[in-house]
């Protein structure tokens, strides 16, 4: 199977302007939902295959703490799929997260006032887009 597989760290998720999702402002906020819209993965021999997140192995629903600097499926998703983020930066607007984890590196740009998101995780020979939305949890509301 040629499809990227992602780990809790290489989803979270999020949004794209081709989708049709609602999502939240998220400025100041520090524990993030988000939800994954649509998906395409792209291979080294130039194919690529848009599908359903699930699909491409990229969880319904991620969690993101600012915070703690970390990422983790929700408890529903029956996964217990969780990875640091090694960097997170707030500048203009914007959220941005990247990180490395079993051979993938993943970069998340989510904006603040509309809690659209779009993601990248690129492993070797492949690499898989992901659009989404993401909304503001309440604290204490994490798994």
């Amino acid at each position: 199977m040629r499809r990227l597989v992602l780990t809790a760290a290489a989803i979270l998720i999020v949004t794209g302007a081709a989708t049709a999702a609602r999502a939240d402002d998220l400025t100041g906020a520090n524990l993030i939902l988000c939800t994954a819209v649509q998906a395409t993965g792209c291979y080294d021999d130039g194919t690529c295959d848009s599908d359903l997140p699930w699909n491409l192995n990229v969880p319904q629903f991620i969690q993101v703490d600012l915070k703690a600097k970390r990422m983790q499926t929700t408890k529903a998703s029956g996964e217990d799929r969780a990875t640091p983020i090694e960097f997170l930066k707030r500048d203009g607007g914007l959220i941005v997260l990247q990180g490395f984890e079993r051979g993938r590196a993943f970069s998340f740009v989510i904006e603040e006032v509309t809690g659209m998101a779009s993601v990248a995780v690129a492993a070797p020979g492949r690499a898989v887009v992901v659009f989404g939305a993401c909304t503001p949890m309440a604290q204490g509301a994490t798994r």
